[in-house]
């Protein structure tokens, strides 16, 4: 089976339509899908959800789909820097569905591992419990209540890697590993876009963080720009 695809277009034929649940890597402009996010842009498609931590900044990852007002819902953990995302939101048009970091990580690997729900103690007693099954476990400490979370299970899952053999085993680089693994797992069709392609064999098997079987399309987005979040400079000393 061939999984890899000369363009970003090529990767995503067959796949898109309106009102997809899209699941997204990426953590500020750490490891997002650029070359896939500019493909699902350039498609026209609408109405999409975007479950993934942060939607990028103004005109770069997801911001560039708020931009075209293709986007109808965001589940995330951080929605700062991205003004078009305030003003969306503000004005109601644009659904914002809030989740604490790391139960948003969880939600994605339990759809990944076909887990429906599991029950947290993150956000138990604020906005985010209004609406959620709670229940008392026995914790270390006595009773204590829990919420409801539900797996997310993504139409559709996005993806950026450094390095990928042929087969679709994947080798993300350092923090650009963040949201990414989880939210391959979890769609039923995963896109990966990598850096560098390599023959099959040619990875060390301990050093995969994201095994062939997840992995469904491949493409190649190098070359790449180092875009800066935030450019931070020091005032010269004087000699």
């Amino acid at each position: 089976m061939n999984k890899l695809y000369p363009t970003a277009e090529a990767a995503l034929d067959g796949l898109l339509r309106d009102g997809l649940l899209v699941a997204c890597g990426g953590f500020g402009l750490c490891g997002i899908p650029e070359r896939l996010l500019d493909a699902v842009r350039d498609s026209g498609v609408k109405d999409l959800t975007f479950a993934s931590n942060n939607a990028g900044i103004d005109n770069e990852g997801i911001g560039k789909l708020l931009r075209t007002r293709q986007v109808r819902k965001m589940i995330a953990s951080y929605v700062g820097e991205n003004k078009e995302f305030e003003r969306q939101y503000l004005a109601g048009e644009l659904e914002v569905e809030f989740c604490p970091q790391g139960t948003l990580a969880e939600r994605m690997r339990a759809g990944g591992a076909g887990i429906p729900g599991f029950y947290t103690k993150t956000g138990v007693g604020t906005l985010v419990a209004e609406g959620k099954e709670v229940k008392v476990f026995e914790g270390a400490s006595g009773p204590e209540e829990y919420i409801l979370e539900r797996g997310i299970f993504a139409d559709l899952s996005l993806v950026k890697a450094w390095k990928a053999d042929e087969t679709g085993n994947v080798i993300f680089r350092k923090t650009a590993r963040n949201f990414n693994v989880p939210a391959a797992t979890c769609g039923k069709v995963c896109v990966v876009e990598v850096e560098e392609v390599v023959p099959a064999g040619a990875l060390d098997p301990d050093a995969i963080h994201l095994p062939g079987v997840f992995v469904q399309r491949l493409i190649v987005g190098s070359p790449y720009d180092k875009k800066i979040e935030f450019r931070t400079v020091r005032e010269r000393e004087t000699a």
